[in-house]
């Protein structure tokens, strides 16, 4: 096939999209396509092609690998259509550990219900890595920005990277729609109890921000480290000092250092004694949530309790074994509490992934032989020689041996 040429009006990607006019000159000599970009456009034609009638051109004279989309790409990532990506518009520090990312989505961005969460996929040593974080911001700010506040956890190879300022202005980021319901209903409770420890704040800081003037009677159990490393302490502390003007704000404060470690089961009766009456979000790591859950099937309140886990439980692990994986030709033992996932991973192995808790099987890989261990339920799943069987690598260990295709 011979070369072709044509302008192209499109838009350069910087944080201020400028038009822009690109002279494309494409071919192929066997699978690889040369494309020329030069701008600006050194003088103007007669007639200026549309967008549109200049794709649908290069569809159709462009071979494999590389597709139209992938030229507009060069233009405008944003752009209505395009897999939903995002432009880092700013990193704030949120403490020692701790960042806010502020982000202005695509335009195929649906919008969020605050307390929702949304995966992002960074690009971390040429691999890329999805993970699920809070939304923060206010649901109705008219600027299109959202935002996510991420700490640093160990061991957390995508928060620490956060943390440290991995992402800097103008990087661009894959992102899901929001999704989860750890939300408020549409019709506000009476009485509300927040239960958070650590990061569990950023889900119910979004609730806060957009919801807090609806909800006549909160009472909100806040527990972190020390006082020195509470997330958004000063914007709490000031919700409730503005109680008196607002519908009313209480802020339990509870830190380890001076207050020792707080257990829902022992202490819930004295920090809110009328907790048995409140609607109860509760979210932080894995003991408080399985002490809260605990704590009202005990009162015979479980429809009263919301929680967020941002990790399954795992329960007491199994024998492991060793992982195959043929494609790659790699194999590498693992116990019984590694979820394939971590152990591909560890192993140099791209691995598909995404929220990393069981929900939405980003990581879904096919089982050819062997035997793998659900890590929340302990169930065994078997698969004989010549089956395909699909299983999430992010909650399952293997038991025995396993071979899988990837």
């Amino acid at each position: 096939m011979g070369h072709q040429s044509g302008w192209l009006r499109g838009q350069v990607s910087t944080l201020r999209l400028i038009p822009t006019y690109v002279f494309v000159t494409y071919g192929s000599v066997g699978y690889a396509e040369t494309v020329t970009l030069t701008s600006p456009r050194p003088t103007a034609p007669a007639s200026r092609p549309r967008v549109g009638d200049v794709v649908r051109r290069v569809a159709g004279a462009l071979a494999s690998p590389l597709v139209p989309a992938d030229y507009l790409d060069l233009f405008d990532p944003l752009r209505s259509g395009a897999d939903l990506r995002g432009r880092v518009v700013s990193v704030t520090p949120e403490g020692a550990d701790a960042v806010t990312t502020t982000i202005r989505p695509g335009k195929g961005w649906r919008g969020h219900i605050p307390g929702q969460y949304i995966r992002i996929g960074v690009d971390i040593d040429g691999v890329r890595q999805w993970r699920a974080y809070s939304l923060t911001h206010d649901a109705r700010r008219t600027d299109g920005l959202i935002t996510i506040t991420t700490k640093a956890i160990p061991d957390g190879k995508v928060s620490g990277f956060l943390a440290a300022g991995g992402l800097t202005p103008g990087t661009l980021v894959h992102l899901d729609q929001a999704t989860g319901d750890f939300t408020l209903p549409r019709v506000a409770p009476t009485k509300v109890l927040f239960v958070t420890a650590g990061s569990g704040i950023t889900p119910v800081l979004g609730m806060l921000r957009n919801h807090l003037a609806d909800l006549p009677d909160v009472t909100h159990v806040h527990i972190s480290p020390s006082a020195s490393t509470a997330l958004f302490a000063t914007e709490l502390q000031s919700y409730a000092a503005r109680s008196a003007e607002r519908p009313a704000y209480r802020l339990v404060e509870r830190h380890d250092d001076t207050d020792g470690f707080t257990d829902l089961t022992r202490d819930l009766d004295a920090l809110v004694p009328d907790w048995r009456e409140r609607e109860a979000w509760v979210c932080g790591p894995t003991g408080l949530l399985d002490s809260a859950e605990s704590l009202w099937e005990t009162a015979e309140l479980t429809h009263q309790l919301h929680v967020e886990r941002f990790r399954p439980t795992i329960i007491e692990g199994g024998e492991g074994g060793e992982i195959t994986f043929l494609r790659t030709d790699v194999s590498v033992d693992a116990d019984g509490t590694t979820p394939i996932l971590d152990a591909g991973e560890e192993a140099g192995v791209l691995m598909p992934s995404g929220c990393r808790m069981g929900i939405c099987f980003g990581c879904v890989v096919t089982m050819r032989e062997g035997a793998v261990r659900d890590l929340r339920t302990g169930e065994v799943t078997i698969a004989e020689p010549g089956d395909e069987l699909p299983i999430q690598t992010c909650i399952n260990a293997v038991a025995g041996t396993c071979d899988l295709d990837l």
